[in-house]
């Protein structure tokens, strides 16, 4: 066992290690001692060969010192964080229960994106460079700024539940912005989608998805109605694929034409108008137990994502042949998309619009406006109609 020697330096010691070597000579270590609650503490700074020397260790002391003098907690007071992985755990079992989706997304996060980086960290150890190195590693391999959000906004949000859970009682690194940064880390994230389907693409579509390749027998193609009928029900509604999910027999007012759509993207619920064939639909779809979901998988549970044979029958339909920017690509979210289109093409008022979408505000919704019929051209064509071609204000009738 080395001995501590003490050095020039008050309350610096070193000692000489037996097995370790730094240029040619015996590596020494540097440790401080000072006094707290009436005992004497020894603490180790470091070893010459990682760089420390005997006044970096007396300026340690000092600090010490200072913390103590000032009522603080010194480094081994204070509770070690929970790893990354341990508050995954916790969080993703919360999100399960508590957040769209069932929290798939989330998790699906984590699992591709998250864990084989932070899994094994304290949250103490995360550092804004740990998350600007993520961004520009997701950035290098051309993931949508979309998903970058997302991956941050997960993190951002796990750090808040840590410390609401008294779990954590540190800085949130993705809340630090540098100066003149409105979002700090968080990338800038355009993604609105202008393409949406025309009602004779929708048509087809509804046809192609009532048929489904994989089940065949002596060459004859079988009916699969369930994708066709949840695709029917956001064209005709704008129902997002979870506010589908999430119906129940008690949500469906056949009498009155409604859907109840309920635990929506803002929270609130909304009711949306049935057409026929989506009034038709639910009451083939009804279940007996007014409590079941309408939408269940073979084994009757409920549906957490859409099939990706949307996706095979729409690359089969070449709706997204020569298509790169993958806001323009037809997805399922472009029915929901369809459907507020549709209703500014035959003019409907913007308010309405949003409303029947289920918009904060109309503003939301003004994406919309310039599919509207000529309404702001026809008002100008009206006012320049009481000028003559020379420029000049045409005389008006009456006052």
């Amino acid at each position: 066992m080395a001995y501590r020697t003490l050095t020039k330096y008050k309350g610096v010691f070193e000692r000489y290690s037996q097995d370790r070597l730094y240029k040619g000579k015996p590596d020494v270590c540097f440790d401080i001692r000072y006094k707290l609650d009436g005992k004497d503490i020894f603490e180790k700074v470091g070893w010459a060969s990682e760089g420390y020397t005997a006044k970096q260790a007396e300026n340690v002391r000092i600090e010490r010192l200072r913390t103590m003098r000032h009522g603080e907690e010194l480094p081994q007071q204070k509770k070690k964080a929970i790893t990354f992985e341990a508050l995954a755990k916790k969080y993703l079992k919360w999100s399960a229960v508590n957040k769209s989706r069932d929290g798939i997304d989330d998790e699906s996060r984590y699992e591709n994106h998250l864990k084989d980086r932070f899994a094994n960290k304290r949250l103490d150890e995360i550092s804004t460079f740990d998350l600007e190195r993520l961004k520009s590693d997701m950035v290098k391999k051309d993931y949508a700024p979309k998903t970058i959000s997302h991956c941050l906004g997960l993190i951002r949000a796990m750090y808040n539940k840590a410390m609401d859970w008294d779990l954590y009682h540190g800085a949130n690194p993705i809340k630090k912005k540098r100066p003149g940064e409105k979002k700090g880390l968080m990338p800038v994230v355009q993604n609105a989608r202008d393409r949406f389907l025309s009602i004779e693409e929708a048509d087809i579509l509804l046809k192609e998805l009532r048929r489904n390749p994989r089940y065949k027998k002596e060459h004859k193609e079988l009916e699969d109605p369930k994708l066709h009928d949840i695709t029917l029900l956001s064209l005709h509604t704008g129902a997002r694929a979870s506010e589908i999910f999430n119906l129940k027999g008690y949500d469906a007012d056949l009498k009155n034409g409604l859907l109840t759509l309920r635990d929506t993207k803002n929270t609130e619920t909304r009711y949306a108008p049935m057409t026929e064939a989506v009034h038709d639909m639910i009451n083939r779809r009804l279940p007996k137990d007014l409590n079941a979901y309408i939408f269940t998988d073979e084994d009757g549970q409920k549906i957490k994502e859409v099939s990706n044979s949307f996706e095979r029958v729409v690359n089969r339909l070449g709706f997204n042949d020569g298509v790169t920017d993958p806001r323009q690509r037809v997805v399922f979210h472009s029915c929901r998309h369809s459907f507020a289109s549709w209703l500014a093409i035959q003019g409907t008022p913007l308010y309405t619009i949003a409303k029947l979408m289920g918009h904060k505000s109309i503003s939301m919704s003004e994406r919309y406006s310039h599919l509207s019929p000529d309404h702001k051209k026809d008002a100008v064509n009206g006012l320049k109609a009481t000028f003559n071609h020379t420029g000049k204000i045409r005389k008006i009738e009456g006052k």
